[in-house]
């Protein structure tokens, strides 16, 4: 590469946006990391992010915004209007149905909402001065796709010399190089971790560099462009603190009068370090695993906390690292702030390493629980079984953690007897913190996707509502991250109705309890030394009472975590294995009791234990 050296050229400026459907109470995690290393890495590129999402938000009101911005294709679809009107007649009757889900919609209608978000897109279009900018830069993630679209497009109209790139989760490799093929207004796009690319466009649109990384994708790719290669970081030791100080310009500028304090998204680390998952596609833009030091995320959330006044941390990791992550924790419960942190675990992370993690301000997480059928979990490839669910269900609600999971409903050749297993089990998991169920959907390049016979799938198409949202002759040149298959997939629908059904009905049970079930668990128990009550619930009926007393109580409470039943064998040998194995399976038919194989676990939650229960 032949650098230019002149240290008179004027600023590069770079404009970065992040569209809706972002959360409105976080700024973009994206723009923050991007701005944060220009910053440093770049001294003659100015850098300014910009957030519409935040604007959007006033305008619908923020619970209103909120609710569109869980449904992943009201999310798309409403921009897809925007973007192709001859489509409108295929949303309506779709986006209708979903917009009715949305309490916050009032008496609202779906043309209504239509005209509101065009407004918002080209009112903030014609208030920014776009002839500042060398280069516009749009960061592509979940439910943003559509919206960055419509709002290239019409920058493009406004600006047409004015180079746009695109990069993020939504643009690696195929899905970024048909983006390139079939949208004109894009003329760069991405592939993979976005700094280094970032900066070396940059470096080439301001004439201080020749030639394009192999990462950037161009419609007129120089002859000696090579294959696509991820260039990332080595270690994450060199990324500095993210720079979020245009979004709380932009929240000032939106909100007054703070109706909000915003959540902070911070980076421990990057990919997934189990990385085995079969329907999994969230690390494709990630090549192995990286992560910061304890230290390093200790100063990053200590600046954070300090610069913008918030004690609110989200971490974007698709799961803590398991080394770093307890020393960090470790930090935090040592000092006198108290923060509050969300992040993504595995069901391993559990016992004194979960304990630890909640002493350090963890409040919330969320788990790929995924399956309560051990074959599934098998074919899924979670590295899990169903009793270590069970376990971190148990153990999150006992600490005082709020678990947001997912199960997995219609995975393909699902059998009878797997979806027999997960209506007994969830029974047992009545007590805890309901799932939510997932239908199960071919994400590009999962292994279920990229290995399709494995699975019984006869042949990979674009998901049904991508046909809705996208113009025939526009999608067939499209790769998108959500598509369908050709299989077993109306079997499996039918199948797993009851599950479907009975998850409705757990959660229905938790929303009409008069107390939480952080306050007042489902199933727990008191100890007197001699003597376990343990308080039991079930929909429809009164509430039971069950007393263990001596041996019973210490059999039970040998069980608190996962034991084997020699284990329980060797503690108790004056009772007998055969009366042993009796009185685990009387506990177990009460559902006090979870027993998988030679393994048990007691399910009820010590009364004294969490936030003073």
């Amino acid at each position: 590469m032949v650098e230019n050296t002149d240290q008179a050229s004027p600023r590069f400026r770079l404009g970065l946006i992040a569209m809706p459907w972002a959360l409105f109470n976080r700024p973009s995690v994206q723009l923050g990391a991007l701005k944060g290393y220009l910053n440093q890495a770049e001294p003659d590129v100015r850098v300014s992010c910009l957030h519409p999402y935040l604007g959007l938000a006033k305008s619908l009101g923020p619970e209103f915004y909120r609710e569109i911005s869980r449904d992943v294709w009201l999310c798309e679809g409403l921009y897809a209007g925007l973007l192709f009107p001859e489509q409108r007649a295929a949303l309506r009757g779709f986006l209708g149905k979903r917009l009715k889900q949305c309490k916050g919609a009032g008496a609202l209608s779906l043309e209504d909402l239509w005209r509101k978000v065009d407004e918002h897109l080209h009112n903030w279009l014609a208030r920014q001065d776009w002839t500042q900018f060398e280069l516009v830069g749009f960061s592509v993630c979940f439910n943003q796709l559509l919206a960055s679209l419509v709002a290239a497009k019409l920058l493009k109209a406004r600006q047409p010399q004015l180079p746009i790139v695109f990069g993020g989760s939504s643009c690696v490799a195929e899905m970024g190089s048909s983006l390139l093929e079939v949208f004109p207004w894009l003329d760069y796009v991405v592939h993979g971790e976005g700094e280094l690319p970032l900066a070396n466009l940059c470096r080439v649109l301001a004439g201080r560099q020749t030639a394009l990384a192999p990462q950037i994708m161009t419609r007129n790719p120089p002859a000696s462009e090579q294959a696509f290669i991820g260039s990332q970081f080595k270690t994450l030791f060199e990324l500095p603190i993210p720079d979020y100080d245009d979004y709380f310009q932009d929240l000032r500028r939106e909100f007054s009068g703070e109706p909000f304090v915003p959540e902070l998204p911070v980076e421990f680390s990057r990919g997934c370090w189990w990385g085995k998952c079969s329907f999994c596609n969230l690390n494709l833009q990630w090549h192995g695993y990286r992560g910061k030091s304890a230290e390093q995320m200790e100063r990053e959330v200590l600046t954070l906390s300090e610069r913008h006044g918030c004690l609110d941390f989200s971490f974007t990791d698709n799961v803590l690292p398991g080394r770093e992550a307890p020393a960090f924790f470790e930090k935090m419960a040592s000092g006198e702030k108290d923060f509050r942190f969300f992040a993504e675990i595995r069901v391993n992370q559990r016992g004194e390493i979960l304990k630890g993690y909640r002493e350090g301000g963890l409040v919330a997480v969320q788990s790929g629980i995924e399956s309560l059928s051990q074959g599934l979990l098998e074919r899924m490839r979670k590295g899990a079984t169903v009793m270590e669910n069970l376990a971190l269900m148990k153990e999150s609600l006992a600490l005082g953690i709020r678990l947001d999971g997912n199960l997995i409903t219609g995975f393909p050749q699902s059998t009878e007897a797997e979806v027999r297993e997960t209506l007994v089990n969830l029974d047992f998991v009545l007590p805890f913190t309901p799932l939510v169920a997932a239908s199960f959907f071919l994400g590009h390049g999962c292994e279920v996707a990229s290995d399709p016979g494995n699975y019984g799938i006869r042949a990979v198409v674009q998901h049904s509502h991508n046909r809705k949202l996208f113009p025939p002759q526009i999608l067939q040149g499209l790769t998108l991250l959500i598509n369908d298959y050709r299989g077993d997939r109306e079997y499996q629908r039918g199948l797993w109705q009851p599950v479907v059904k009975k998850i409705r009905d757990w959660q229905r049970f938790h929303e009409a309890r008069r107390c939480p079930a952080h306050l007042v668990p489902p199933l727990s128990y008191r100890d007197a030394g001699n003597l376990l009550i343990i308080r039991q619930e079930l929909p429809g009926r009164a509430t039971l009472h069950h007393r263990l007393r001596n041996t019973s109580r210490a059999i039970y409470l040998a069980c608190e975590t996962i034991v084997e039943f020699d284990e329980l064998a060797r503690l108790f040998p004056k009772l007998g294995t055969a009366q042993l194995a009796t009185f685990l399976a009387e506990l177990s038919a009460k559902r006090l009791l979870f027993a998988q194989g030679t393994r048990y676990l007691a399910l009820a939650v010590h009364r004294t234990i969490g936030n003073g229960l």
